[in-house]
């Protein structure tokens, strides 16, 4: 197993910079995510540690060894890397043993049984049946085509594997199925991986640790409980799943606000604060003297769960509840609220 380090890394295109100066470590045998906005620098950072684009400063470390440095440039193909693209880019005219064996070392290519064994295996790694072997990539779905680029990533056995939006072509059902066997397979063979991808879902069910990056840099880097529930400002707020804001005026560990006062995840300066809450903390209640109450506006409905836009009364500002399905309110009725759990307050500014 191996431990990636990420130091200083800075890039650009074209003299344009792409990224600034990015730090990271990526504990062995664990994944994190890079999670962002198409054209943060996401897939420009795994290029750099990939070995398919020099950067402008800045060094890559896998354990002890400097792959990228000042001086060092060591060439992708011995950086014990596997690299999964989005689109997976299986070769059309082999068959799916083929695509496999091609990820395997020169020397255990040529040792046809051994190579056989070693296809099998990956195989059966990956959740696909023996049978699918001899069929060419077109035969295939999306899905069982990711799973054959990845077995093909893994036949070298890497040191680390990179996955770049490998999910993001398959519909929601097989994307799903997919990435529990992608995430099973890595786990079994205990490969350190580095996940690029713009769904928040996605990073915070796949990784150990999510670094969420804006405009080149990372905004916040930690558990996924962690970025999730105390992000480091707005925007990782905003883009880590629905975030419901409101105006408030803090006073230390409390703020007031349009839904009555509520308990800080920690204390504020006194003052003007934007408040943050996940639309799961806001629950209806029934209506009840000194309860905030709201009208509701519209349904957005999932099956599970549905999400409802709700217009305060107390000044009319617009915030959104998370409810079960069976649970939805009539568009125009006046419901009573309640807040779970601790708001987040950012300086406004």
């Amino acid at each position: 197993m191996t431990t990636l380090r990420i130091s200083g890394v800075a890039a650009s295109y074209g003299g344009q910079p792409v990224l600034h100066g990015l730090d990271l470590v990526v504990p062995s045998g664990t994944t994190s995510a890079i999670l962002g906005p198409s054209g943060c620098g996401k897939t420009t950072l795994l290029r750099v540690v990939a070995g398919f684009q020099v950067p402008d400063a800045g060094t890559v470390q896998l354990d002890d060894e400097t792959v990228v440095g000042p001086g060092v440039w060591v060439a992708p193909e011995r950086r014990g890397i596997g690299y999964v693209a989005q689109e997976g880019n299986l070769f059309p005219h082999l068959s799916v043993a083929a695509n496999i064996a091609y990820g395997l070392p020169r020397g255990e290519r040529r040792r046809e049984r051994r190579a056989g064994q070693r296809v099998h295996g990956l195989l059966e790694l990956v959740g696909l049946r023996a049978e699918l072997a001899d069929r060419r990539p077109d035969q295939l779905s999306g899905g069982q085509q990711q799973r054959v680029a990845l077995a093909r990533a893994l036949a070298r056995r890497p040191r680390i594997v990179l996955l770049d939006e490998p999910f993001s072509s398959l519909d929601a059902g097989l994307r799903a199925s997919t990435r529990e066997a992608v995430a099973d397979a890595l786990e079994h063979e205990g490969i350190t991986v580095v996940l690029v991808t713009h769904d928040q879902a996605e990073a915070l069910s796949f990784s150990d640790q999510v670094a969420i990056m804006h405009d080149g840099r990372f905004s916040q880097v930690g558990t996924p409980s962690e970025v999730y529930a105390t992000p480091a400002d707005r925007h990782s707020a905003a883009f880590l799943g629905d975030a419901v804001f409101l105006r408030g005026r803090a006073s230390g560990a409390r703020v007031t606000t349009a839904l009555g006062a509520l308990r800080l995840h920690e204390p504020s300066p006194d003052g003007p604060v934007d408040v943050l809450l996940r639309p799961e903390q806001i629950h209806l209640a029934e209506m009840s003297p000194g309860r905030p109450c709201a009208e509701v506006l519209s349904t957005t409905y999932f099956g599970h769960d549905a999400l409802v836009a709700l217009r305060l009364q107390a000044d009319r500002t617009v915030v959104t509840a998370r409810v079960h399905g069976s649970d939805v309110p009539p568009t125009g009725s006046i419901v009573g609220l309640t807040v779970d759990g601790d708001a987040r307050a950012f300086t406004v500014g």
